[in-house]
């Protein structure tokens, strides 16, 4: 059941065109202040809600993140749909450490997407990887935004809710094709249970821990692992950090400059420094 101020806290993330992930996470973090109190959030104080904040980081010791998602939820509640001065409720943001992502090597890349048996899954993570998306993006790709006379892949409305291309290798290109003649996709490229639904996030996600422990891999991270290493690669072989910026979708160039960071010193010279793709095109049982 929606109640009056839930439904006010949704009707004002609409109005600023909120992605549902963030009306998500949002919701989660004031449903969560409302269950520890067992009262709704419009008649606590200012004292019980840093209260709430240092129970989550002392006693649950969540993470840095997901600490900054509370407390991001919290102030919009406050600030925007309860119309709170700020200097009504002074919770301070957050800094997250900083922290570089653990890439595989493109060998290691290899061995993760040659472990994945199923065709569906294998083809959506070398998708992934090769284009360097988002979870939501790559599940979400429609069969019309595969454009093979350009070699691009067209990303709608991803992070920040931005159009853009991203490249599509001969690789990429010949797995698809691969892909298209077993599945024949009608609107989402992968779809799930559903022929007219996206693939389930979390079952992309499993499959690619369950082909990362089968390949032997245990560096950390998960799915979006795929993008860092899209970005390294790439900048090691001779991509420049303003072209990775557009490819990727960043809005700030630092986001992207700290892939810097993380590549190898001496960038070597592939055959295509566009294709990162080592694996060939191959269908089940071949």
């Amino acid at each position: 059941m929606t109640t009056p101020l839930r439904q006010r806290m949704i009707d004002e993330m609409t109005l600023r065109g909120m992605s549902p992930r963030t009306h998500e996470s949002y919701l989660g973090a004031v449903l969560g202040l409302a269950k520890y109190y067992n009262r709704s959030p419009d008649q606590l104080s200012i004292e019980d809600v840093r209260n709430y904040l240092l129970h989550l980081e002392r006693e649950r010791h969540i993470s840095w993140s997901t600490l900054n998602a509370a407390a991001s939820g919290l102030r919009f509640l406050y600030f925007k749909t309860l119309k709170w001065e700020p200097a009504q409720m002074d919770i301070p943001p957050r800094k997250t450490p900083s922290r570089l992502p653990e890439v595989l090597s493109r060998e290691e890349v290899d061995r993760l997407l040659s472990a994945v048996e199923n065709l569906k899954h294998r083809t959506a993570l070398m998708t992934t990887y090769a284009a360097g998306l988002r979870l939501s993006e790559v599940t979400h790709l429609r069969v019309g935004d595969i454009d093979s006379s350009r070699m691009a892949i067209r990303i709608e409305q991803g992070k920040g809710r931005k159009d853009r291309y991203t490249i599509l290798s001969p690789n990429l290109r010949d797995q698809l094709r691969l892909y298209w003649k077993q599945y024949r996709s009608r609107e989402y490229l992968f779809f799930g249970m559903h022929p007219d639904k996206p693939l389930n996030d979390t079952a992309l996600q499993k499959a690619y821990t369950q082909a990362k422990e089968k390949a032997g891999i245990r560096k950390s991270g998960g799915l979006h692992t795929l993008r860092h290493c899209f970005a390294t690669h790439l900048l090691e072989a001779g991509a420049d950090v303003r072209t990775l910026q557009v490819l990727l979708g960043h809005t700030d160039l630092r986001t992207t400059a700290r892939y810097l960071l993380i590549r190898r010193e001496h960038i070597q010279a592939y055959a295509s420094k566009f294709d990162l793709l080592m694996v060939p095109a191959k269908a089940p049982g071949i």
